[in-house]
C-alpha cells in the first residue's frame, strides 16, 4: 500500500499539471477569431489591428493573380506612367512637336523664327468589376473548392477584360499594310482596303508572310520606331496567322535569341529582327455580311503606347464572409475583384497592323 503522504503529494502535481494545459487554452489563435478552449461562449472577434484574416485567402489572392497575368499580352508592351493618389482619374501625356531641319542662312539676314509646338494627349482611367456569390450550403458540401475555383475565374476574366480593352485601343491605329494576295509562290495584288481583301480572298491566299513582316519592320525603321531589347520589334499574332511563318528556315526558338527573363510572356521566336508573341485574342474581325474573317497582326516600337498606373488600386480579390454579407442567417458569401483599366497609343507611327487572312478564314468568328 502507498503511504498517504505520496498519494497526496501526486494529486498535488497533477492538479498543477491541468492548471498549465488550461492556461495554453486561454487564447487560441483560430481561423475567425480568437477564442478560449474551455470556454465556448468567451470568442474574441478579429479587429483592424489584430486579425488572422488574411491567411485565410492568400492562396486565392495568388490564384487571381496568376490567372490575370496569363492573358496579359498587349498591357506588357506598352508604358507604365504612374498616377499619383487625389489627382484625378485623368492622366495627361505631353510631347514637343517636331522641328523642321535647319535651312542654310543668307550672309547677313536674320531667319524667320520656328514655332515651337505642344501636343497634349489624356486618357480617363474607368472601373471595371465583379463578383460571385455562393450559398453557405454550397460552400460547406461542395466537392471541390469553390472560393478557389472562383478565384481562378475571376482571376482569368480579369486579366482577359483588360487585354481587350488595351487591343480595342491599338486596333483602332490607322498604319495598316493589307496582305498582298498570291496564287500559290506567285503575286497578284496587294489590297488596296478591307472589301478588297474580302474579294482577294476568295480566290487567293492573303496570309502573314514573312515579306508581309520584313515591310512592316520597314515601315517601323521609316518612322524612327526604337527597338525592344535585342534591337528588335515585336509582333502580336494570332495562332492561324502563324503557321507559315514558323516553317521559314529562319526561325528562331526564343532561348536562342535572348535570356529566359527577358522572354515575353507568350512569346514563341524570331524571324527578320521582329519577336513574335502569340494571343488567342489577336483581333479577328468579321462582320455581319463579310464571308472570311480577317486578323490584325500588329508590330510594335518600344514604348508606341502608354497605360496609366494608379497608386493604391493593384488588382485584388475581395472576400466577403457569410457573416459580414450573408444577411440575418449568414446564408451566403462573395468573392469579387475589380481593377482600373486605360490605355493611350503615344506614336501612332510606332505601330505597323498588317490586315490579313489565313488558312482560317472561311471558319473563324470574330472575337
Amino acid at each position: 500500500m502507498i503511504p498517504n503522504q505520496y498519494v497526496m503529494g501526486f494529486m498535488a502535481s497533477f492538479v498543477l499539471d491541468l492548471q498549465l494545459f488550461a492556461d495554453a487554452g486561454t487564447l487560441v489563435n483560430a481561423t475567425g477569431r480568437y477564442q478560449n478552449a474551455y470556454d465556448a461562449t468567451s470568442y474574441q472577434a478579429f479587429t483592424s489591428s489584430s486579425t488572422l484574416a488574411p491567411t485565410m485567402k492568400t492562396y486565392y489572392e495568388q490564384e487571381l493573380l496568376d490567372n490575370s497575368r496569363d492573358k496579359l499580352i498587349y498591357g506588357q508592351l506598352g508604358k507604365k506612367y504612374a498616377l499619383p493618389a487625389h489627382h484625378g482619374k485623368v492622366i495627361e501625356w505631353r510631347k514637343w512637336n517636331t522641328l523642321p531641319r535647319l535651312a542654310e542662312l543668307t550672309e547677313g539676314v536674320i531667319p524667320t523664327g520656328q514655332k515651337l509646338g505642344m501636343t497634349a494627349l489624356n486618357v480617363e482611367l474607368h472601373q471595371y468589376g465583379e463578383y460571385v456569390a455562393v450559398t453557405d450550403q454550397l460552400d460547406l458540401f461542395a466537392y471541390d473548392d469553390v472560393i478557389q475555383g472562383a478565384s481562378e475565374e475571376l482571376g482569368a476574366a480579369s486579366g482577359e477584360t483588360e487585354e481587350i480593352l488595351i487591343r480595342d485601343v491599338l486596333a483602332a491605329n490607322a498604319n495598316i499594310l493589307y496582305a498582298d494576295a498570291y496564287s500559290g509562290d506567285t503575286y497578284q495584288s496587294t489590297p488596296a482596303n478591307v472589301a478588297a481583301l474580302q474579294t482577294a480572298l476568295a480566290t487567293y491566299k492573303c496570309n502573314v508572310t514573312p515579306d508581309m513582316i520584313n515591310k512592316a519592320a520597314t515601315n517601323l525603321k521609316v518612322g524612327k520606331a526604337p527597338t525592344f531589347s535585342g534591337n528588335m520589334y515585336v509582333c502580336v499574332i494570332h495562332p492561324h496567322c502563324t503557321y507559315d511563318l514558323r516553317k521559314h528556315p529562319d526561325w528562331r526558338a526564343p532561348h536562342e535569341y535572348c535570356r529566359p527573363e527577358e522572354i515575353f510572356n507568350g512569346e514563341i521566336g524570331e524571324l527578320h529582327g521582329v519577336r513574335f508573341v502569340e494571343s488567342n485574342l489577336a483581333p479577328i474581325i468579321k462582320g455581319t455580311n463579310d464571308t472570311y474573317a480577317t486578323y490584325k497582326t500588329m508590330v510594335f516600337g518600344k514604348d508606341a503606347f502608354g497605360i496609366p498606373d494608379p497608386e493604391g488600386a493593384s488588382d485584388g480579390i475581395i472576400v466577403k464572409t457569410k457573416e459580414q454579407v450573408g444577411g440575418p442567417l449568414n446564408q451566403f458569401s462573395t468573392i469579387g475583384t475589380k481593377k482600373y483599366v486605360a490605355a493611350r497609343i503615344l506614336y501612332p507611327e510606332r505601330i505597323c497592323t498588317i490586315w490579313s487572312g489565313s488558312s482560317y478564314s472561311s471558319v473563324d468568328t470574330a472575337n
